[in-house]
């Protein structure tokens, strides 16, 4: 019997969660009046990736799958924006950025390995 693969599976999911964690965690001590604004905006971008990721892997079909991990690649170059305007108004430090931005580049890297993976399955 074989087991169901599922986006747990997948190692660009583990990492994007762990990432939405650290987000989450350096978004915790920026201005309270950012609560309803960059803070939401960061967040809710940050959980699209790992969210489009496990949606794209439980659809049918290859397709589908390629589709939201466009559209997650979509929501990290979102947040990539979001901290970089974050450290621009003295929100992170140099020191928080480097880190979720070497997760990000990483996690772009997956995505699109994965994307050609999938491009080529669909062309076999």
């Amino acid at each position: 019997m074989t087991d169901l693969r599922t986006h747990r599976d997948l190692d660009v999911w583990k990492l994007s969660v762990d990432w939405v964690e650290a987000v989450y965690r350096c978004s915790v001590s920026w201005p309270s009046d950012e609560r309803f604004g960059l803070i939401s905006q960061v967040r809710r971008s940050a959980v699209s990736v790992a969210a489009n990721i496990a949606e794209g892997a439980g659809r049918n079909g290859t397709g589908e799958f390629f589709h939201f991990l466009g559209v997650a690649r979509g929501s990290l170059a979102e947040v990539e924006t979001h901290l970089l305007i974050a450290a621009r108004l003295g929100y992170l430090t140099t020191d928080n950025l480097q880190p979720l931005l070497a997760d990000m580049e990483r996690i772009g890297r997956m995505l699109s390995a994965l994307s050609t993976r999938l491009k080529q399955r669909r062309h076999d």
